[in-house]
C-alpha cells in the first residue's frame, strides 16, 4: 500500500553565490559599526534595510512535497538443506514461515520477499550466499531487515567485519527449530586410503566426538563391520584419534562400515556411522614366461607383459635344447644355465601366472617339477598356453603330469590344421568378459541352428555365426579333443581355438594356435592381440573387473547401480536389495549387454547397501549426499548467533517445551532504524521511511516586488530618522 503525505519545508535560492552574499553581509554590518558607536538615532531603520536586502537576496521560499511513502522490504529465509529433515525441525519451520508470512500481510507499509536455501550438493548450507542473490533486487534504503529460519548450521557465515555489508546493513533474526543448544555424537574419518595392498593391512585413523558437550570425557563402543563378515567391537575414548588395521585379504572393493553407539540425547544418530570402501590391490604380479623356442610371436609376449606396470615378469627362452649336441665346449658358449630347480621348485609359489609358449617336454624339465606347475595351479595359480605343432606330438604337454589341469588334449590323428581362417567369437565368448565387445569380433547370433562339429567329444561352439569378423586371417591352430572349461574363440567350423578353465583354486587357459603374432605385425589389418591377452592373463591372475559370473554394486550421485555378469544364457533374473536400515525389496534386472544385466534405484540413506541374486553377495558404500550438512547435526546458534546480535537482531528458538508442545513462535513488530530489532519474544523488522517524491509546490516569501517597495521604506525612515 503506498500512502500519500504532504511536508513543508523552508529552502533558500540565494541570488548571489554564498561567498558573495557573506561579503555583502560582512560590509553591511562594516557601515552599521559607525552609527552604532555614535548611537545614531536611524541606525535601527538603516540594520532593518540591511536585513531585508540580505533576506531578499538569500531567496526564501516555502516548498511543500508531496510525497508517496515506500513500503519497507523484509526478507524472509527459509533453511530446506538435508539437516532440516531431522524430527520436528521441518514441522517448526513451517509453522515459523506461515506465522511470519500471516503478521507480515497484516502491515500495509512492509512487503515480506520469502527465498528458500536449497540443497547444495555437497557444499553445506549456503545460507549468506542466498541472502546476497536476494539483497541484489532490494534498495538498501528500503531494507527491513532479513529473518533467517535455521538450524544454524550454516557454512558460509562471513568475517565480523564483513557481516554488515553482507546483510546489507539490516538486523538479521535467526529462528532455530529446536529448544535450545543440542548434542550431538559423531564419528570422524581423519584418514582413510583408497586403496589397500593384498596381503598387507591398511590404516585408518578415526575420531569420535561428543558436540555440544561442555566437557566430553569417557569411551564408546566402536563396532567394525566389512562386507558382511561378523563385527568387531572395541571402547575407544572420546575426543582422541584412533588407529584401526584392517587386513586386505582379497583383490577389488572391500566396503568397511564403522557405527559408535548413541550418545543419550544427541539429536540425531546419523552421523553416528561411517562407510569407507577400500579397493585391494596387487603390489606386483609375478609372471614367469618360457618359450620353447625362438619364433617371431615371441616378442608379442614379452612386449606385452613389459608394458603393464603391474607385472613383474621373468622370460626364458630356451635356445639349445639338450638333444642338441654340436660338439661346441660348455665354457665357449654364450648362454646360460636355465635354472630348472630354483624356478620350479624353490620359487614356483612366488609366481602368479606361468606362461608355457610353444614349450614342448623334451627332457629339460623332469615330470616332478612339471607335477609342481600343475599342483601350483590347484592351489591357486594360473597357466597359460599357448601352442603350436609342437603340442601334437609325443613332448606334448598333453602327455606329462600337467596334462590333467589342461582343458583339452590334442586329437589323436590330425591335429595339425593348416590354411587360412579368421577366428571367431562364441555365443558363450560374447558374454565372457575375456572376449566380449573385442574391435573387430563377429556379432554372435545364438539363434542360428547350430552346425554338427567335426571332432570327438568336442562341445557346439558353433552358435556364433553372425556377422564376419574384420580382424586377420591365421594360418594354424590345433584341433583339440577331450574339451572341459569354457570355449571362447573358435574356428569358422566350430573347433576350439580358446579355451579357459578353472582347476582346484586356479585358472588355465589354453590358446589353439600360435599365430596370434600376426595380428601385432598389421596382416590383414591386424587385430586386438594386446587387449585379448591382456584380459586372458589378467582373468587367470583372477583380476575382479574380469570375473565372468559376479555381481557388483556401487553408489554415483545418490543412485545405487548394480550390475550383473554371467555366462548364463536364460533371463537376467531378480536381486535383493537390502538398504542400511536392513528393509529388503526384490528388483527385476534388465539385458544391458550379452552377459550383463543392470539395475539402478535411488539410495538415500547413508551406509551399507547390499545386493544378492541368490549365488553372489555385492556391497556398496553410501555416503552422505552433503557431508558437510551431516557432520554436525545439532541445532546450534553457536556459529551464527554472534553475526545476528552485532547486527542488532537476535536468536530465538522454536521448539516448545516438552516433546509435541505447540511451538514457541515469536511475534513480528516494527522498530526505528536506532531501535533494536529483537526482544524476548518478538522480532522486529525497520521502518525505514524511504519514499517517493510526486509533486513539488514553491512559494517565495519575500518576493522581488514586495523586497524592493519595503526596502525603499526602511531607507526613506531611516533617513528621515537621521535628519531629525
Amino acid at each position: 500500500m503506498h500512502l500519500e503525505r504532504v511536508i513543508a519545508t523552508l529552502r533558500f535560492d540565494p541570488l548571489l553565490p554564498l561567498w558573495a552574499l557573506a561579503g555583502l553581509a560582512l560590509l553591511c554590518v562594516l557601515a552599521l559599526l559607525p552609527g552604532l558607536w555614535r548611537r545614531a538615532p536611524g541606525t535601527i531603520w538603516r540594520a532593518a534595510a540591511f536585513a531585508v536586502l540580505l533576506l531578499w537576496l538569500a531567496g526564501p521560499r516555502l516548498v511543500q512535497e508531496s510525497r508517496e511513502t515506500l513500503p519497507d522490504i523484509g526478507l524472509l529465509v527459509v533453511d530446506q538443506t538435508a539437516s532440516m529433515q531431522i524430527g520436528e525441525r521441518a514441522r517448526l519451520v513451517e509453522a515459523a514461515r506461515a506465522s511470519i508470512a500471516e503478521q507480515a500481510a497484516k502491515m500495509p507499509d512492509l512487503e515480506l520477499r520469502t527465498i528458500v536455501v536449497p540443497e547444495a550438493g555437497n557444499a553445506g548450507t549456503r545460507l549468506f550466499e542466498a541472502i546476497g542473490r536476494a539483497l541484489a533486487d532490494i534498495p538498501r534504503a528500503r531494507l527491513a531487515g532479513t529473518i533467517a529460519v535455521t538450524d544454524g548450521q550454516i557454512h558460509d557465515i562471513p568475517d565480523a567485519k564483513d557481516a554488515p555489508a553482507a546483510l546489507g546493513g539490516a538486523p538479521l533474526n535467526l529462528l532455530i527449530p529446536a529448544r535450545g543448544e543440542e548434542t550431538d555424537r559423531r564419528i570422524r574419518v581423519i584418514e582413510a586410503p583408497s586403496y589397500g595392498i593384498v596381503g598387507r593391512k591398511a590404516t585408518l585413523r578415526v575420531a569420535v566426538e561428543d558436540l555440544g558437550v561442555a566437557h566430553p570425557a569417557g569411551s564408546a563402543r566402536l563396532t567394525v563391520r566389512r562386507d558382511g563378515e561378523p563385527p568387531s567391537i572395541a571402547s575407544v575414548p572420546i575426543g582422541h584419534d584412533q588407529q584401526i588395521e584392517l587386513p586386505i585379504q582379497r583383490a577389488g572393493p572391500s566396503v568397511v562400515e564403522l557405527s559408535v553407539e548413541k550418545l543419550p540425547g544427541e539429536v540425531s544418530t546419523l552421523n553416528n556411522r561411517a562407510v569407507i570402501e577400500i579397493n585391494g590391490v596387487r603390489d606386483r604380479l609375478r609372471v614367469l614366461l618360457i618359450s620353447g623356442e625362438p619364433h617371431p610371436g615371441e616378442r608379442t609376449w614379452r612386449r606385452l607383459l613389459k608394458a603393464d606396470p603391474s607385472v613383474d615378469l621373468v622370460h626364458f627362452t630356451i635356445l639349445r635344447p639338450p638333444e642338441k649336441d654340436d660338439l661346441t665346449p660348455l665354457n665357449e658358449l654364450a648362454l646360460i644355465a636355465f635354472p630348472v630347480r630354483e624356478l620350479f621348485l624353490d620359487k614356483i609359489d612366488q609366481f602368479d601366472l606361468i606362461i608355457l609358449d610353444r614349450f614342448q617336454n623334451r627332457g629339460l624339465l623332469p615330470l616332478p617339477y612339471i607335477g609342481n606347475i600343475a599342483d601350483r595351479v590347484r592351489a591357486g595359480g594360473a597357466l597359460l598356453l599357448s601352442v603350436g605343432p609342437e603340442f601334437s606330438g609325443q613332448a606334448s604337454l598333453a602327455a606329462t603330469p600337467l596334462g590333467t589341469v589342461l582343458p583339452a588334449r590334442p586329437a589323436p590323428f590330425g591335429a595339425v590344421v593348416t590354411g587360412p581362417f579368421r577366428p571367431r567369437v562364441t555365443d558363450l565368448g560374447a558374454r565372457h568378459p575375456i572376449t566380449e565387445g573385442l574391435p573387430g569380433a563377429n556379432l554372435p547370433a545364438a539363434t542360428l541352428p547350430a552346425a554338427t562339429l567335426p571332432g570327438a567329444n568336442l562341445p557346439d561352439t558353433s552358435g556364433a555365426a553372425g556377422a564376419a569378423p574384420t580382424w586377420g586371417d591365421w594360418y594354424r591352430r590345433i584341433q583339440p579333443t577331450d574339451v572341459r572349461g569354457e570355449v571362447l574363440m573358435s574356428a569358422p567350423d566350430g573347433s576350439p581355438l580358446l579355451i579357459v578353465d578353472r582347476v582346484g583354486e586356479g585358472r588355465t587357459a589354453l590358446l589353439l594356435s600360435d599365430q596370434i603374432w600376426l595380428w601385432s605385425r598389421g596382416h590383414e589389418g591386424g587385430g586386438p592381440q594386446a587387449e585379448l591377452l591382456r584380459r586372458i592373463a589378467h582373468w587367470l591372475m583372477q583380476e575382479p573387473e574380469l570375473e565372468e559370473n559376479a555381481l557388483t554394486a556401487r553408489v554415483a550421485d545418490g543412485q545405487l547401480h548394480i550390475e550383473r555378469r554371467s555366462t548364463d544364457p536364460g533371463p537376467p533374473g531378480e536381486v535383493t536389495v537390502t538398504d542400511p536400515d536392513g528393509r529388503a525389496r526384490r528388483l527385476k534386472l534388465a539385458e544391458t549387454a550379452p552377459g550383463r544385466s543392470a539395475v539402478s534405484l535411488a539410495a538415500p540413506t547413508p551406509g551399507v547397501w547390499q545386493a544378492s541374486d541368490g549365488a553372489h553377495v555385492a556391497y556398496a558404500a553410501a555416503g552422505p549426499a552433503d557431508p558437510m550438512e551431516f557432520a554436525d547435526l545439532r541445532a546450534t546458534a553457536t556459529k551464527a548467533g554472534p553475526v545476528a546480535r552485532a547486527s542488532g537482531g537476535g536468536v530465538h528458538w522454536l521448539e516448545g517445551a516438552s516433546p509435541g508442545a505447540p511451538p514457541v513462535l515469536p511475534d513480528l513488530r516494527r522498530t526505528e532504524p536506532d531501535r533494536p530489532a529483537s526482544g524476548s519474544a518478538w522480532v522486529g523488522l525497520q521502518r525505514r521511511h524511504d519514499h517517493l517524491v510526486t509533486g513539488i509546490a514553491a512559494l517565495a516569501l519575500l518576493p522581488s516586488w514586495a523586497a524592493l517597495p519595503l526596502l525603499l521604506g526602511l531607507l526613506v525612515l531611516a533617513w528621515r530618522r537621521e535628519g531629525a
